[in-house]
């Protein structure tokens, strides 16, 4: 069981916070994401461990999205990630964002707590 697992294991994501993590991958995929490199890494890890979980505002096809962007340099695939990304941004408020964020500090998955 990797890290992130046995942290899932522990802490419970609701759907929409399942949401904000789907968005900070849209975000550090389009260069967008503030986070240091240490905390993208871990979730990116994060959003590697909820792919299947269920989320309510985005659509399912942002997986395949993001599965391709992953490894791809396309600039019409880096252009459906930014349009993914401000989508992603416009569903959820900064508040949900934010109370997200200090939520996974606050359990110990970015070293908040």
């Amino acid at each position: 069981m990797t890290d992130i697992e046995h942290w899932l294991s522990k802490h419970q994501l609701s759907p929409v916070e399942v949401d904000c993590a789907i968005t900070v991958m849209l975000k550090i995929i389009d260069g967008k994401c503030k986070m240091a490199e240490q905390e993208k890494t871990v979730m990116a890890a994060l959003y590697d461990g909820v792919q299947a979980f269920h989320h309510t505002l985005l659509e399912p096809d942002v997986h395949r999205l993001i599965a391709t962007a992953r490894h791809s340099e396309d600039e019409a695939v880096k252009l459906q990630v930014y349009e993914q990304r401000l989508l992603a941004e416009t569903m959820i408020s900064r508040p949900v964002m934010k109370a997200f964020k200090a939520r996974i500090r606050q359990l110990g998955l970015l070293g908040g707590a």
